[in-house]
This record gives C-alpha cells, structure tokens and sequence, in this order.
C-alpha cells in the first residue's frame, strides 16, 4: 500500500517522539513491502514563531492533500505563562480540527499487566479494563462565542442536532464493534446542552437495538472510571468533558505516555498522543514515545493493515515486558532508557520478526 503521511511534529518533545514514529512505519514499511511517504509541516507555536499563524494555510494544504496525518504535541510556557495573549499554540490545534472536520476524538484505554503496579489505582480494580472515550471534537464550549474584559468572561456551549447525531452514530457503531455497551456522559441535570444530547441519544436507541446504552451524570462518571473501569465499554461524551475525562484515564494505563489516539471526521483523518508537548523535558532523551508509536498503528489499522497494527503493538508490548522503559514507566532499579533507544529496540524488534 502507498499512503502519504503529513508529518506535523510540533512543539517540545514533540520533533522527538515524531522521529520515533516515522522509523516505526519505516520498519513496517521494508518489512512489509508498503511505501509511506511523508510531507513535514509547521502548527502550534513552531509555527507561530515562523509566521505568526499556529495553523498556516501552507499547513492545511499539506494535510489536505495527504492521506492521514500523524501529529505529536503543541504546546509552549511563553504561550502558557501570559494568558493576554490571542494567538496560542493551541489555537492551532482547534483550528486545524475544525478545517479538517474532525468531530471524533477516539481514544482506547487499556491495561499493560506488566504496568498495573505503575497506576495509583489498585491492581484488582484495573486488571482486564478496556473501554474506548469516543469525544465530540469540533463543538461545545471551545468552539462557542467568547468573551473576556477585565471584570466579566464568558464561553458559550453550543451543540446542533446534527452534531450531536453524527458523534453518537459513531459511538453506537463502535459499540456494535465491540461488547454493545455504550455510556452517554452528559450534566443533563444541569445543562440545557446536555439535556439534547439526552434526548437525541435515546431517540437512537431503537436503531441499536442489541446496544445496552445507559446514562451517567460526568461527577458520576469522572469517579466510576477510577472505581470501576471494567464497567465501561464504549463512552461518548462531549468535548470539555472528554477532554478532562480522557485525561484521567491516564491513572489506568499508568502513564498519559502510553496513550494513543485518532481523530476522525469529514477530511484527513488525524493520528495523535493524547499527551502535551512537555516542554521542560524537550532534546533531553526522556520523553515516552509510546504514545506516538501506538498512534502509528492505530493508523495502519485505519486504512486496513491489521497484521501490521498488531505487529507494532506486539512489539510496544515485548518491550514493556522486556522493561525498555523510559524513566517514567521503568521498574524500580532497572535501566532507564531513553526516547531514541526505546524508539530503536522497537524498529529492530520489528525488522527481526
């Protein structure tokens, strides 16, 4: 197969754990007979510095015209520590989902055996969870009316029909995929949004009939997926509240390192690390790449290559049990290896399989 591949490194540790995931789908690529090309391009605070744009329209051009994108972090404290600021590097994130039309953030959330005492949750707890956090991208409060004076700020939560629709028709099909178990996550008590999305989702319901749907208030939820991980199947919610939710669910797998994600919609789909750039940590050889490899197979497997999907992930696990670990995830006096030489024992464990 030839895919073409934008290739948008971004900030921090970004360019580091980026050059990981490029060898891993070169490894793929030679050993199994694929031709991947890459075009490289500049978002998030990089990008700003280059041209005072977080998403250039030089950016979107290359995305648009590629087959997926494979994106690793924005972030920058210059941008974080001045809050007057209008052009953020996040701002480019937003944008470049909201050209793409990448409504769907999916994001798996799985136990490593050899990693469950790296969680502070207790292992009889996590043992076995596997569920997946399928969040509405492109809507909500980050993208609603905004306003911000000195005595007065406001973000307005707006959701359609259609956008509600189109997130749970994903979520609902991603259930059938799996065990038939989907969680709608809204504040329906509170919210007036949430009370849409309430009532949409269960006019959905008679279309899935052999889905088990239920309904859990987001304090509800933000505690159960701590408490009873194994519970969960398939959540859908919307975007504030996914984000913080996907975030939490770190504490499971023990590591926001460990995460992968894609972000699927109307144009290019979009292959990501759930975690932030980590700037304090950028050229230094710490940063966990994992994340970003296991992006790399979630994008395989989107266009069809299962066998190779599972070779990477094979590999991402023969390299936890082997403990090639970076610092963060590392057992207790064992070896900390570092960005590049996790990165490597992954390529060769590849090429020798």
């Amino acid at each position: 197969m030839k895919l073409n591949i934008a290739i948008l490194e971004g900030d921090g540790i970004g360019p580091e754990i980026m050059k990981q995931g490029v060898a891993v789908l070169d490894a793929i690529a030679k050993k199994c007979g694929h031709e991947f090309k890459y075009e490289e391009a500049l978002v998030g605070a990089c990008a700003i510095e280059a041209c005072g744009d977080a998403y250039p329209d030089t950016t979107h051009e290359v995305c648009m015209r590629a087959d997926a994108v494979l994106f690793a972090a924005v972030g920058d404290l210059k941008y974080d520590n001045n809050p007057t600021l209008k052009m953020r590097p996040e701002t480019g994130l937003l944008a470049m989902r909201k050209k793409l039309g990448l409504f769907a953030n999916i994001r798996p959330v799985a136990t490593f055996d050899c990693l469950l005492h790296k969680s502070p949750l207790k292992e009889e707890l996590l043992r076995g969870a596997d569920f997946v956090v399928i969040r509405e991208l492109t809507g909500g409060m980050y993208f609603g009316e905004k306003h911000q004076d000195n005595d007065m700020a406001f973000d307005t939560n707006i959701y359609t029909r259609p956008e509600i629709e189109r997130i749970l028709k994903v979520a609902f099909e991603m259930a059938m995929k799996r065990n038939k178990h989907l969680t709608v996550v809204d504040k329906a008590n509170v919210l007036a949004s949430s009370r849409l999305w309430r009532q949409i989702a269960k006019e959905m319901e008679p279309q899935y009939p052999e889905v088990k749907t239920d309904y859990m208030f987001i304090d509800n939820a933000s505690m159960r997926v701590l408490t009873e991980p194994r519970f969960f199947d398939v959540i859908v919610t919307e975007n504030t509240f996914g984000d913080i939710l996907t975030d939490e669910t770190s504490c499971i797998t023990g590591s926001m390192g460990l995460q992968p994600s894609s972000s699927l919609g109307e144009h290019t789909p979009l292959f990501e690390p759930v975690h932030g750039s980590w700037p304090q940590a950028a050229g230094q050889n710490l940063a966990n790449p994992l994340a970003q490899i296991l992006s790399t197979a979630m994008l395989l497997e989107h266009f069809g290559l299962e066998r190779e999907g599972a070779l990477i992930r094979e590999a991402v696990n023969a390299s936890l049990d082997a403990n090639i670990r970076t610092p963060e995830i590392q057992i207790e006096g064992g070896v900390k290896y570092g960005t590049k030489e996790v990165g490597q024992w992954i390529v060769d464990y590849i090429e020798k399989a």
